[in-house]
């Protein structure tokens, strides 16, 4: 693999954890490889592994862009990933305040909801 993978794996974990990741890998088939590939060098070797943001601003920028996109599906793996990025609950309150302005209350509100669930689920756990 390329160092850019590397760092990006790396990074992966730093940010969604050891056990995601491995659970992620172990699902990997010949089908999706050259895709997880793709984006743990696109997404966390470049990405996330650049120096300007820290992990706590990149954290909140992404969901923002989840939630002002609609792809909720991926919110609840960005909420998760906050205990290591370091963005609090409160930085999650302002982002979808500012997504209910410029993308849409309905946005915003649904990703607040899949938050929650998370932030208890996260709780119990």
């Amino acid at each position: 693999m390329s160092d850019r993978y590397d760092t990006g794996m790396a990074t992966r974990r730093a940010v969604l954890g050891d056990a995601h990741v491995d659970k992620a890998e172990a699902a990997k088939t010949a089908f999706d490889e050259p895709f997880q590939t793709f984006i743990t060098e696109g997404a966390w070797g470049s990405v996330w592994s650049r120096p300007h943001f820290t992990k706590r601003e990149r954290s909140i920028v992404t969901l923002a862009l989840l939630a002002a996109q609609g792809n909720f599906e991926e919110v609840a793996m960005h909420v998760r990933a906050t205990a290591n990025t370091g963005a609090s609950t409160e930085d999650m309150i302002e982002t979808m305040m500012h997504v209910a302005v410029y993308a849409g209350v309905p946005k915003a509100n649904q990703a607040l909801k899949i938050m929650k669930q998370t932030l208890a689920e996260m709780e119990n756990e």
